[in-house]
């Protein structure tokens, strides 16, 4: 961001990510649940910015594009509350470029009632299907937020123009833990993983994703093992979106993780802000 700012999150120490989730840890609050804002011409650090201890796993961060405006969302990954994923806008009230950051939950996707049998020894005692959210992005216009739900198996189109009320305007799922939704090139195949870490294309009107978290959690959260791929959603001028029914890439026992686009894309290319 244009302010000599910086804005990170928290996970987790190695020790508690290499492995996989820890069950004792997490329901012991000890994930990271902080954002922390750092001065980047004065190298130090300025806030902290807690969002409780029950928001575990403060994880991916998107910053507007535009580098006038002092914003940006963050996604945890789950509640210890109800297993909800939520989205947080960080802000300085009203647009200042000084003073102090403050953090508001703007979205919260609720955990989705299961059969324990047909959940990973982890979920079971909790019946449901928590989101898992594992990624976010942001277009280029800062108009659409694009929301990787890794556990039901869903990708959420958000519209931020106004980033403190997003409104949701799009939903397409494949894969999940327990929907193991099919892509309309593969009809009736069950697909595991989900939609994780997500890519658009720098006009907006793209967007890929991969199915693949982590060795440790993939085996955790889909033990019979994660066969990877990417698939590709089409995107309306106005919002809206449909997965690409000829773009299917199977990699077979080979997990894809990250998506980069030939010639740049929303993640990558800050400095082509329209």
């Amino acid at each position: 961001m244009g302010h000599d700012i910086a804005v990170t999150s928290e996970w987790g120490t190695p020790n508690m990510v290499e492995d996989g989730v820890n069950p004792e840890l997490l329901l012991g609050g000890k994930y990271g649940h902080s954002l922390h804002i750092w001065d980047l011409r004065k190298r130090r650090h300025l806030q902290a910015l807690d969002l409780g201890a029950e928001q575990q796993m403060v994880l991916e961060l998107r910053a507007a594009h535009d580098p006038t405006k002092a914003y940006g969302f963050v996604g945890v990954v789950t509640s210890l509350k109800d297993l909800s994923s939520s989205i947080w806008l960080w802000h300085r009230p009203n647009g200042g470029s000084n003073g102090k950051f403050e953090v508001k939950k703007v979205i919260e996707i609720p955990a989705e009632p299961a059969d324990p049998s047909q959940l990973p020894p982890l979920l079971q005692g909790f019946k449901a299907v928590p989101p898992l959210l594992t990624d976010i992005n942001l277009s280029v216009d800062d108009r659409f937020l694009y929301v990787s739900c890794w556990g039901t198996g869903e990708m959420r189109q958000y519209d931020v123009s106004d980033p403190f009320n997003p409104k949701l305007i799009g939903s397409v799922h494949v894969g999940g833990i327990v929907r193991r939704a099919s892509h309309p090139a593969k009809p009736g195949e069950p697909l595991n993983g989900g939609p994780q870490m997500v890519e658009i294309s720098r006009d907006g009107r793209r967007v890929y994703f991969t199915n693949s978290l982590y060795a440790a959690w993939d085996k955790q959260f889909y033990p019979d093992g994660i066969r990877g791929w990417m698939v590709k959603l089409d995107v309306a001028p106005d919002g809206g979106i449909q997965l690409d029914p000829k773009l299917f890439v199977d990699f077979g026992d080979l997990r894809g993780h990250q998506v980069k686009l030939q010639g740049g894309d929303a993640s990558s290319d800050f400095y082509c802000y329209p």
